[in-house]
């Protein structure tokens, strides 16, 4: 995860960046410097020759990545395919943006670039505007939103379409969010949980709060994702169908099973863990190197990489029969009551509830 962009050009009330515990973000410059541009795009094509690799994915996320601008955009895009080129390596680009500064200019940018985009949107007009205000005392970004998405849903910007990401919020009606989102003919979905923990619970839910009111809220979502023939992949319901079947690895961060192997490249060239983290603490996020001091094979072998496995879960989580499915649910979603990680996920009873409504076992 690369971040061009340390800032937003919104003010979402649950944001992992700049509305919880980590306030890093405040230090780092707006736009990401060319030095640092230029080492990071070193030490990418330094990984895939080291690695054989025949292809990466670079994900530009931020703050907003489009606040970057298309000439930062242009020479970051090129410069990592013309690093990699004649080693076999093939650079798959996306981008994720809120959408309020897409525009055809961006879009026929990003179609030349070969960038595909990811827009977050969470649901009808009442639903996204509660939570994803713009700067300020500022109006909802829904219509903005919407709009942006008609011109990638269009014939010739739809190549570029990677899916939408929308934040469960419980108060919001499950399906009439969904329908929201299916009007947009997304190839893909992902329903996340707002990030807490268990000092910091999740509002409205969560063991911490009040049972699974998500859990009951995502099971709504899964019965009117296959009442309507599954019109776009929602990669929380595939990953606890294959995981049930088979084992293995997930798609989805909410099931907690996405690799601490990835990153996240800062503007100043720190180098972060997993940002779910910033929920945990000042600086939890940190893996204490910069891409000027530690090559990412470096990185991933600090003594505080953050473990992986069922083994590196709470005795609870080990014993119950679910593990294989949740696999313990998300690191930063673990911590508190004075034992660190060393618990189940604050959304334990939420993730259960959703395992066995929607697991391949209940199907009838």
């Amino acid at each position: 995860m690369t971040k061009l962009s340390s800032r937003c050009n919104l003010r979402c009330d649950y944001c992992y960046v700049y509305e919880l515990r980590d306030s890093g973000w405040r230090k780092r410059p707006r736009i990401m410097p060319e030095p640092v541009r230029e080492k990071l795009v070193s030490r990418i094509a330094e990984h895939a020759r080291q690695h054989g690799l025949d292809r990466i994915r670079v994900l530009l996320h931020g703050g907003e990545p489009l606040l970057a601008g298309p000439r930062v955009i242009t020479d970051f895009t090129t410069a990592v395919r013309r690093a990699v080129l004649g080693t076999g390596t093939e650079v798959d680009f996306a981008l994720q943006t809120n959408g309020v500064l897409l525009t055809e200019a961006f879009l026929d940018l990003l179609l030349e670039l070969d960038v595909t985009v990811g827009v977050s949107l969470d649901g009808y007009a009442e639903a996204h505007d509660r939570h994803r205000l713009g700067p300020g005392a500022g109006k909802g970004s829904h219509a903005r939103v919407s709009a942006a998405l008609a011109l990638l849903g269009s014939a010739r910007y739809r190549p570029l379409f990677g899916g939408l990401l929308s934040t469960i919020d419980p108060a919001n009606d499950p399906v009439r969010t969904f329908d929201a989102l299916a009007v947009h003919r997304p190839p893909a979905a992902d329903f996340l949980l707002p990030h807490g923990t268990w000092d910091h619970p999740p509002t409205g839910g969560g063991e911490g709060g009040d049972g699974a009111r998500y859990g009951a809220w995502l099971c709504a979502v899964h019965d009117r994702w296959r009442a309507t023939g599954r019109p776009m992949r929602v990669r929380l319901f595939e990953s606890i169908e294959g995981l049930s079947l088979h084992g293995g690895g997930s798609s989805s961060e909410v099931l907690g099973t996405v690799p601490t192997a990835a990153v996240a490249i800062e503007t100043d060239g720190t180098v972060a863990w997993t940002e779910s983290l910033n929920a945990v603490a000042e600086g939890a996020a940190g893996t204490g190197g910069t891409i000027f001091s530690h090559s990412f094979d470096a990185l991933l072998d600090l003594d505080d990489a953050p473990e992986d496995g069922v083994g590196s879960l709470c005795r609870t989580c080990r014993e119950c029969p679910l593990v294989r499915v949740c696999g313990g649910g998300l690191r930063a979603h673990r911590f508190g009551r004075g034992r660190g990680f060393a618990n189940p996920s604050v959304y334990c009873k939420d993730i259960s509830t959703l395992i066995k409504h929607a697991a391949p076992w209940t199907d009838q």
